[in-house]
């Protein structure tokens, strides 16, 4: 009987012990839990590495579940959080819910809470960069702009923000990779455009920069600083003609702008329609008295009318001159007096400007007004 009871309880050990194998496969995600409840994050860590590498354990999603909620607990307290190196919580919470969500679905018992959790996670990550970039930490503020970017992957705020931070340390490369990948996600604003052409052009990349233009224009054809952008590689190309069809656009889509009456002013200057010219300057004067180059280009036109009149009496033989010199002198000498606001209005505005008082100076000498002329005078001599 003895022999019996022996073999029996035997048996009765070795059936017990065959659940204890079993149960030891997942001793390790059980205890992270249980410090995890306890609140011992470091020791729940420990233990829920140990599971992420033991093959009964890693393919299941409570496992990394698990992991994600540790790491992000540890994330959250002041006191955990400095046994983790900078960006680690982040990173090893968001790979655990990932993997997570690729082992449950996002409609699995973990997985769904998974999706929930990288929402947050978003957040964290978002905050951590603002708070990096306003220290001027801005290589730790694209780590964390590109962190929730990879978390919300279809979101354009933190790619957009990356290229700020970019900016910010100058690395140009940088800002301009991201911009590009916001034009790839059909982003499009203004400011992402300005902020590519003038990288463009503080690069003197002439050729992406006409090619950025173009794209701007294409989502926005009537930004006004697109349009004005667009005209002055025309003005700078010498395509008259080209420019002057852009500046008609950029008027009517910008009526009240000064300045664009004051350039299509000078484009006709160019193309010697005198008429037209003067009546752009006027309009420009009209939108803004304050316009430097309108009130020059006024005096410009008046003085060359009054210098074509001089000229006209003094080619004169003097028989013709008895009859009609002095009436071409008086003329001269209305538009020389003409010239005289426009030129002390932009000397005004600009008043080291040497070719505005050039002209003004000739102009008060030919009207007799010497102590004027003299005045400027010494004060050209005193710029050399």
């Amino acid at each position: 009987m003895k022999k019996t009871f022996l073999t029996f309880a035997a048996a009765t050990f070795l059936v017990a012990g065959l659940p204890a194998v079993v149960s030891a496969q997942n001793s390790a995600v059980t205890n992270a839990i249980l410090n995890q409840r306890s609140g011992l994050l470091d020791k729940a860590r420990v233990e829920i590495d140990k599971a992420i590498v033991n093959e009964k354990t890693s393919g299941k999603a409570k496992t990394w579940y698990t992991r994600g909620e540790i790491y992000q607990g540890m994330l959250e307290s002041p006191i955990y959080g400095k046994q983790l190196q900078g960006g680690e919580g982040l990173q090893k919470a968001y790979e655990s819910y990932n993997k997570t969500i690729e082992l449950d679905s996002k409609t699995g018992e973990f997985g769904k809470q998974a999706v929930a959790k990288v929402e947050s996670l978003y957040g964290q990550a978002f905050n951590d960069a603002v708070n990096s970039y306003n220290a001027k930490e801005y290589d730790k503020a694209i780590a964390s702009y590109k962190m929730a970017s990879q978390m919300k992957p279809q979101d354009t705020t933190a790619v957009l923000y990356s290229a700020y931070a970019s900016e910010a340390k100058q690395d140009f490369a940088g800002a301009r990779a991201s911009y590009n990948q916001l034009l790839g996600m059909n982003y499009k604003s203004v400011v992402l455009y300005s902020r590519l052409l003038q990288m463009a052009k503080q690069e003197n990349d002439n050729a992406a920069a006409a090619k950025i233009l173009q794209q701007a224009l294409a989502a926005y054809p009537n930004n006004k600083s697109f349009m004005l952008e667009d005209l002055n590689v025309s003005l700078a190309s010498g395509k008259g003609e080209d420019a002057l069809g852009k500046i008609n656009k950029s008027i009517a889509a910008d009526p009240s702008n000064s300045n664009l009456y004051a350039v299509r002013g000078s484009l006709y200057d160019q193309q010697k329609k005198t008429e037209l010219a003067v009546a752009d300057y006027r309009k420009a004067i009209e939108l803004d008295a304050n316009n430097f180059d309108a009130q020059f280009n006024l005096g410009v036109y008046n003085y060359n009318r009054a210098a074509d009149a001089y000229t006209k009496a003094s080619k004169m033989d003097l028989k013709t001159y008895r009859v009609s010199g002095k009436k071409f002198e008086t003329e001269g000498k209305k538009f020389f007096e003409a010239s005289v606001p426009y030129f002390e209005k932009a000397l005004e505005l600009q008043p080291d400007d040497r070719n505005t008082m050039t002209s003004l100076q000739k102009v008060y000498f030919r009207l007799g007004r010497n102590a004027d002329s003299d005045r400027l005078n010494a004060k050209l001599k005193a710029g050399k």
